[in-house]
């Protein structure tokens, strides 16, 4: 079977996969297996975008707490439960502070303890403001019974609003219901009752309108709708019950109140018990211990500002499954399953596609768009798997084939393109813009000499593997060995937009690699290693090369002898890395934070024009010496305009620490004995050797 054939037929069983597992995770979405741990995830988001959102100025709630509890008993005599004159007394501060209304979340549905006079006077402070919403509760089992307000406070309210909250079946409270039937009425939920006294709004909605707001509402098939909490009920405005009668108290007397009755202008306020032990538990996203007035409150918030969670439709959440399916078999069919670096590739896809769906549905959720995680990663990650094994099955084992063949010969860049690239195995190249590196260990001949061949085969083949690990680390291409040399590229046969920054921060590595082992190689052969390292970027012939029996992958051309040419020039230079100005623009246009050290214009053997060569220095290594780079680069602009002898002078002083000085001295005094006139002087160092 040719290549084409085979990666179609790879293609159509990747696709079946697809689907297949589309199908499946579609079946099981729907049948709800996913509910509970979604739900779990929607808690996570509820919590972690919570605090974004900040609870309306309109709402605020008084809370009967301890405080209120211990100074009642100790000022007034009142032990639990309080009179219901108190709560009368509330209501006609409210009234006089023009609230819009006052809620109860308290079932009043046996008569006061104090006798029926307190209940009369609770009833007429009600019925006086026209604008107090009392409760009821019922169970949702059908046919139970339903708790009202006793008569009089039933018949004083201006409205009787259920207390039931819709639960999941968790029992974790995430919706709420507009309203709730009863014994064949409909009261509505205490969360909207407080705008049904408003003129505009005095009917309860019948779809997912309410008269006098614009916004329609996202209620779900059943009814009901996401709530959007906004983190603990004490982040809205609240007040002290006792504090509250303490303030209408002075308010009767003309006295200046401790709070004012108009701070509760316009407000929708509610009543609820908020002492430990009085007020109902409930279980939300927020807390599992939650005031059961909190998710009223929270209705009522969502209603004025539009803010509850909108689910995505169901027809776009099937569609993102399939996008997750279908973008994983991409994946794995993009990364080549069957090779190393394909498969470390699909793990970091494993890592980073699941992190950005998370991302993203926290996004979404803080826009108050709830987007399912659980199915679509479920999709994503088996159809990873899916067609890992479909793809490892079907092209592995040719694969892994041309890998072993090859692998004791090229560099697993090039493996790599093979593999994913078999036409490949021709003659021929093709045009590269290319970063070269060549390098060579100091004195390396006159070090051997004093070494038996297996101990020289020992040192080489440590120093290779060091310095090779670090270049292919990087991305590059080993083009050959040839004794201590090492000749490599970056750009090719993969495309590195900043290949010229990691052949630099390679050429830095592996000298610092050599520092860290000096020791160990001076205790093998008397002295550490230094190597020379020359780097040009520019346009290459790059491909097979040789014969229709034996070919290598390598490169030709008039920049690679340059990079060979400037590794040589460190000898005379003094320094032990160097680059071309080509090299050092590309790589600081990609991002590499070095230094550099213009060393001059230098005519290499072999190359009329000059090119301007510099050395990259570490920032922590040009912090050290930056006195020394600064004369150097003052004495240079010397050198360069003819100035010889006022060069020498700064470059002698800084030959005691700078070896490029004393290169610079020493060509300074030659030109001078040579006489060579400063009007016809062009600055370019010629030179002498490779």
């Amino acid at each position: 079977m040719n290549i084409k054939n085979r990666k179609s037929k790879t293609f159509i069983y990747l696709t079946i996969v697809v689907f297949g597992i589309f199908a499946l995770v579609s079946v099981l979405y729907k049948l709800g297996v996913f509910t509970f741990i979604e739900n779990k995830t929607y808690d996570a988001r509820m919590v972690y975008t919570a605090s974004a959102f900040m609870p309306s100025d309109d709402i605020c709630f008084i809370g009967i707490d301890q405080d209120s509890l211990n100074r009642a008993q100790e000022e007034r005599g009142w032990s639990w439960p309080w009179p219901r004159e108190a709560y009368g007394m509330i209501a006609d501060y409210l009234h006089a502070g023009n609230a819009k209304s006052l809620t109860f979340d308290v079932l009043f549905t046996e008569p006061s303890v104090y006798g029926n006079a307190d209940d009369e006077a609770f009833a007429k402070a009600c019925k006086d403001w026209g604008k107090v919403v009392n409760t009821m509760y019922h169970s949702a089992t059908a046919g139970a019974e339903v708790l009202l307000p006793i008569q009089s406070i039933k018949e004083s309210a201006a409205l009787i609003g259920s207390t039931v909250s819709a639960k999941d079946s968790d029992d974790m409270i995430r919706r709420a219901r507009l309203y709730y039937e009863a014994n064949g009425e409909k009261y509505a939920a205490l969360g909207l009752a407080p705008l049904l006294l408003e003129e505009e709004n005095s009917s309860l909605p019948t779809d997912d309108c309410i008269d006098g707001y614009e916004s329609s509402l996202p209620l779900d098939k059943d009814g009901t709708l996401l709530l959007r909490y906004k983190g603990s009920i004490d982040r809205y405005a609240h007040y002290s019950a006792y504090d509250i009668i303490k303030s209408y108290d002075a308010y009767l007397k003309g006295e200046e109140a401790e709070i004012p009755p108009d701070n509760f202008e316009d407000a929708f306020v509610y009543f609820i018990f908020y002492a430990p032990g009085l007020f109902d538990i409930c279980a939300t996203p927020i807390s599992k211990v939650y005031p059961g007035a909190g998710v009223h409150i929270t209705l009522l918030d969502g209603i004025l500002n539009n803010s509850f969670i909108t689910p995505l439709p169901e027809i776009a959440v099937y569609v993102y499954m399939f996008i997750c399916a279908l973008l994983a078999m991409l994946c794995v069919r993009g990364a080549n399953a069957a090779s190393k670096r394909g498969l470390l590739l699909i793990v970091l896809s494993l890592i980073l596609f699941p992190a950005a769906m998370c991302v993203l549905s926290v996004f979404l959720f803080s826009k108050n768009i709830w987007i399912p995680v659980v199915a679509p990663l479920l999709c994503y990650v088996l159809s990873i798997f899916g067609s890992i094994i479909v793809s490892y099955g079907l092209e592995g084992k040719q694969k892994q084939f041309i890998k072993n063949a090859f692998s004791q010969y090229l560099s697993p860049a090039v493996i790599d393109s093979l593999i994913a690239n078999p036409h490949n195995l021709k003659l021929g190249g093709e045009k590269r813009h290319i970063s070269i590196f060549f390098s060579d260990v100091q004195s390396f001949t006159s070090l051997s000499e004093k070494l038996t061949p297996e101990k020289l085969t020992e040192l080489l083949n440590q120093y290779l593997t060091e310095m090779t690990n670090i270049i292919l680390a990087s991305g590059g291409t080993i083009d050959k060995y040839e004794g201590d040399a090492i000749i490599a590229f970056w750009n090719a046969p993969s495309n590195q937009e900043n290949h010229a920054q990691r052949a630099i921060e390679a050429a830095i590595e592996c000298q610092a690699r050599l520092e860290e082992l000096s020791a160990e190689f001076t205790k093998k052969v008397g002295r550490p290693l230094w190597t020379r390292i020359g780097i040009n970027t520019g346009d290459a012939i790059v491909g097979n090369m040789g014969s229709n029996l034996r070919f290598d992958y390598t490169m030709l051309g008039d920049s690679v002898n340059l990079a060979s040419r400037l590794e040589g020039l460190n000898k005379q230079f003094g320094t032990y890395l160097m680059c071309s100005l080509q090299t050092k623009n590309e790589a600081v246009k990609a991002g590499c934070a070095l230094k550099w050290r213009e060393l001059g214009k230098v005519a290499v053997v072999g190359k009329k024009e000059a090119v301007t060569v510099f050395e990259p220095i570490t920032q922590a290594v040009y912090k050290k010496k930056e006195k020394v780079y600064k004369g150097f680069s003052f004495a240079l602009k010397l050198f360069y305009q003819g100035k010889f002898l006022e060069a020498k002078k700064y470059f002698d002083v800084l030959s005691r620490y700078d070896p490029p000085s004393r290169s610079y001295s020493e060509r300074c005094a030659l030109l001078l004995q040579e006489g060579v006139d400063s009007k016809n002087w062009n600055g370019v160092w010629v030179a002498s050797s490779k």
